[in-house]
């Protein structure tokens, strides 16, 4: 990794960007693949940017990413570039439907699936260069308990767990939670059911899962977030690398997308830094002197 991105420290930031406030950071993340966390990620942000709120959908699943081929782009540079010192934050971004902002990732680079902690941790610090004015900004991590994972959600407000009607899903989400809790201080996760047949099932996965951390996590809260229904409208706008809520609004899965954009855009910005890896700490940090 770069020297400078490595080292950037939370507070070297230029003091121009105390100008902006706070930014909300969801993380997506499953216990496994194929629960579809990336597709919730890419309509989430989008819906969000639709819906007037400023913007920004991190690739963090670092590996194998692919969140520019659901949207059909061709991004110039990917954080690979960034780690490599050959471009800066700014110059990764891509734009895409109703001005949402990408910072893409790159596939098949197996070194980035091997950062250590600490290049983890300066791609957190590195956001805080961000001369964007932002309000909200979706992380899309890999799956399971690597380090990757377990950082980006620590460093994000909220903590959204992908699951699906898969034992494996359920159980794999519980082993996530328990890690999160029990190693990083997660101790609030939103649940969002994945291709569900009805709305009961959706609630039935969630109070499933629930059950299991509240009888071994007592000190994490679970909240249920909603339910996306399995929906070949869905598939149709992966086959155009479109996003669904975009090319078909009135679908199951685009209805049910906006619904929970809908309860995270009501969500508020952080007042203060926890004290802890976090992104965009430096408007945290500039806010609170000014107040």
């Amino acid at each position: 990794m770069s020297p400078d991105l490595l080292h950037t420290s939370p507070r070297s930031t230029p003091a121009a960007v105390g100008d902006f406030h706070p930014v909300r950071v969801i993380a997506i993340t499953g216990g496994k693949g194929g629960v579809g966390k990336t597709n919730l990620s890419v309509n989430l942000a989008v819906s969000l940017a639709e819906q007037g709120k400023r913007t920004l959908l991190m690739d963090a699943d670092l590996g194998l990413a692919n969140v520019d081929v659901l949207l059909g782009l061709s991004p110039r540079h990917t954080l690979a570039d960034l780690v490599a010192g050959r471009c800066t934050l700014d110059e990764v971004l891509v734009e895409g439907p109703d001005g949402l902002l990408i910072v893409p990732a790159s596939s098949g680079f197996r070194h980035m699936a091997e950062l250590q902690p600490a290049e983890h941790v300066g791609l957190v610090h590195v956001f805080s260069e961000l001369q964007r004015a932002l309000d909200v900004m979706v992380v899309d991590t890999a799956a399971g308990i690597t380090d990757s994972v377990l950082t980006f959600c620590q460093a994000a407000q909220d903590t959204v767990v992908v699951v699906c009607d898969e034992p494996a899903s359920i159980t794999d989400a519980y082993a996530l939670v328990k890690v999160l809790s029990r190693e990083r201080g997660v101790d609030r996760v939103h649940v969002v059911a994945n291709m569900v047949r009805d709305p009961n099932e959706g609630r039935r996965l969630y109070e499933k899962l629930a059950r299991v951390c509240e009888r071994f996590l007592g000190d994490v809260a679970l909240h249920y977030l909603g339910a996306v229904p399995q929906d070949d409208w869905l598939r149709r706008a992966v086959q155009r690398q479109q996003a669904v809520v975009k090319a078909y609004p009135g679908s199951p899965s685009a209805r049910a997308i906006n619904d929970i954009a809908r309860l995270a855009a009501r969500w508020q910005p952080p007042a203060a830094a926890r004290g802890n890896v976090e992104f965009f700490v430096e408007r945290m940090i500039s806010g609170s002197v000014a107040a």
